[in-house]
């Protein structure tokens, strides 16, 4: 026990005034006579007795009402149990990632828990609030009640211990009590790793009623017609979806399409038809749930033809001529002693047909073709050389050829996940005419493989930079050497090849996975690209390459969407942002992690606790009820003892 003024214990001397004032009795006795004393002796004696023990009760009880009060006047005290973290800042780490979109019993989470911190934590009581996306230091619940209310909702996942690290760098000396608050939901033990044992930390951890949940995961053209495209939507449901879901199609703000759906196994899909022409619109479904993954927006740009040239034996040549129609591709068969360097750059695709030797300056223009985004065939020739062939690949990755080798050998396995053929295949099929070859190069390697021989070898292979791709043949494919001009695969493999992601296909990029977009478009010195749309515009990071801009968009835009590349004010191309599907499994909550901490229910307990545990026990209050006990036992004294 301590006080709070222990000075006043020096008061304590005055104990020794009821002690002389028992020990000298002031008052006089008067002595009164009576004829016969004889019957009052036994009285006599019997009041002296009780007269002493009325003094001694009287005594002690003022010694401890004295006692009492100036023990009280002193005001005691016993220590908090958590006194050492007094002085400590309050930190609040709050998860405003698309997960906490979810219904609980109250509502949407996320507005749940603001209301919580806005009702239950007191006027001027200071702290920081730190979201996923922003920070709110050194504030009340009042000054930011309005920015509090209107928080959105984010991509960006939470992390606990990059909060953390930027509250301590803030102040890096002070104390901190930290108030965790998510749904736990993507949750990693890493995520907690830097917090220290030794600091309090709460959690709180809101629930979903319904963790059922339906994200549109992709959108493709599984396959074009005459005058149309086929537009593929892949869907995935979490939990149990027992109704109907309707899905529509929008272009613009126009309705086109509209289907239902029923989920009676978690992947789905839907086919809509739309016309061969440009389209700048989205996909919505509509469930109970998580809203952020119910649209995708994607753009399709009308085609445009494909630049393609072969650079190759005339003959040898014929074969991509039937495949590369005027209809769709801008085709240029050449020669390697007539080839004109100048035309290599306005290509979107360079096949080299069977060179017998790579000339050191057409290995360095498609290197800078290939970091510019185009596409590389490579056919070797019976009679190539292996370190010609790999003096060409170090251009583009890890591939190596070995010497030719003149055993027969029979593709036998295909890629149908590979981008060359997953809009090829509505499904995987073993039952298929399978070329083969007579002799072949042996290719190892980083190479992903497109077609395999039946021993596991790579027939084709690719690589990319994530703008450009390679791919490399491992034999010659000239009808002397093998049957493949005669394959069903012939036709969209080389098709594919050829095709610009830019001029043909779907354009949806996802925000935060750094995509880049790389566009025909010719700059001055300084002059940028804006991507806008009705609400909001940015300038993403760019670089020129000689007639072309590669874009790069990093964690641009915050906001999915379609929108478009505009220089000044041309449109170079319609474009359209997603958002990364990784919160829309809400069963994957991971609250286990968070047992070391302290796990609350709400705002409100976190600062009852703290004040409990803070809060110096005050005594003096039962010493003043105990001099009121003792004041009134003093009276009953006076009163009854006799």
């Amino acid at each position: 026990m301590q006080f709070k003024h222990p000075e006043i214990l020096y008061f304590l001397f005055l104990l020794v005034i009821p002690i002389l004032v028992h020990l000298f009795q002031l008052r006089r006795f008067q002595k009164q006579y009576f004829t016969n004393v004889r019957f009052l002796k036994e009285l006599n004696m019997q009041t002296r007795k009780s007269s002493v023990i009325k003094k001694w009760l009287l005594l002690i009880t003022r010694l401890v009402l004295l006692a009492l009060i100036i023990t009280a006047f002193a005001q005691p005290y016993f220590n908090a149990q958590d006194s050492e973290n007094t002085s400590n800042e309050m930190v609040i780490l709050l998860d405003n990632s698309f997960s906490m979109q979810a219904k609980g019993n109250k509502g949407e989470l996320l507005k749940r828990v603001v209301q919580d911190i806005l009702e239950n934590t007191p006027e001027n009581q200071q702290f920081s609030l730190l979201t996923n996306t922003g920070a709110f230091w050194d504030t009340d619940s009042k000054s930011i009640q309005k920015e509090l209310q209107n928080i959105q909702y984010t991509d960006v996942p939470f992390r606990p211990d990059f909060l953390l690290i930027k509250a301590e760098s803030k102040k890096p000396s002070t104390g901190k009590d930290i108030v965790i608050i998510t749904d736990a939901v993507n949750l990693n033990s890493k995520d907690i790793n830097t917090f220290k044992t030794d600091s309090p930390v709460y959690s709180i951890i809101p629930e979903a009623e319904n963790k059922n949940n339906i994200a549109i995961d992709s959108v493709y053209i599984a396959q074009v017609l005459d005058n149309f495209y086929e537009i593929k939507v892949e869907m995935q449901a979490y939990g149990t979806i027992e109704n109907e879901i309707p899905i529509a199609l929008y272009n613009g703000k126009d309705l086109t399409a509209k289907t239902v759906v029923n989920f009676d196994i978690p992947k789905q899909s839907a086919v809509f038809t739309i016309p061969k022409a440009d389209f700048h619109g989205y996909i919505e479904v509509s469930d109970n749930s998580l809203t952020y993954d119910n649209t995708y927006y994607f753009s399709i740009s009308k085609p445009q033809k494909s630049n393609v040239i072969a650079i190759g034996d005339t003959d040898k040549n014929k074969f991509l001529s039937r495949i590369y129609t005027p209809e769709d591709f801008n085709f240029i068969a050449s020669e390697l002693r007539t080839l004109d360097y100048n035309a290599l750059e306005k290509q979107d695709a360079i096949i080299l047909n069977e060179l017998q030797e790579i000339p050191q300056a057409l290995a360095t223009t498609l290197k800078s073709f290939y970091d510019k985004g185009g596409n590389v065939v490579i056919i070797p020739s019976p009679d190539s050389n292996s370190q010609n062939l790999n003096a060409l690949l170090t251009n583009f990755g890890n591939a190596i050829y070995s010497s030719i080798n003149s055993t027969e050998k029979q593709v036998t396995q295909i890629g149908f996940n590979h981008p060359l053929y997953n809009t090829v295949f509505e499904k995987k099929t073993s039952n298929f005419q399978y070329p083969k070859v007579n002799s072949s190069f042996t290719l190892s390697g980083g190479a992903l493989p497109v077609l395999k021989y039946d021993d596991g070898t790579p027939f084709v292979a690719s690589l990319t930079n994530s703008l450009g791709n390679a791919y490399v043949f491992a034999a010659p494919i000239n009808k002397t050497n093998s049957n493949f001009q005669n394959s069903p695969l012939i036709v969209p493999t080389f098709y594919n090849m050829a095709q610009n992601s830019s001029k043909t296909g779907i354009s949806a990029i996802t925000i935060g996975a750094s995509e880049s977009l790389i566009l025909d478009a010719l700059l001055t010195k300084d002059e940028v690209v804006t991507v806008r749309n009705e609400d909001t515009d940015f300038i993403p990071m760019q670089q020129v390459l000689s007639n072309k801009v590669k874009l790069s968009f990093g964690d641009y835009p915050e906001e999915a969407g379609n929108y478009a590349v505009y220089k000044s004010d041309q449109n170079l191309k319609n474009i359209s942002f997603n958002y990364a599907r990784s919160e829309s499994n809400l069963a994957l909550q991971n609250k286990a992690i968070l047992d070391k901490f302290t796990i609350t229910k709400s705002v409100a307990t976190v600062y009852n606790d703290i004040q409990s545990e803070r809060t110096a026990d005050e005594l003096w209050k039962w010493f003043v009820i105990g001099t009121l006990i003792f004041l009134l036992l003093e009276l009953f004294i006076q009163k009854f003892v006799k």
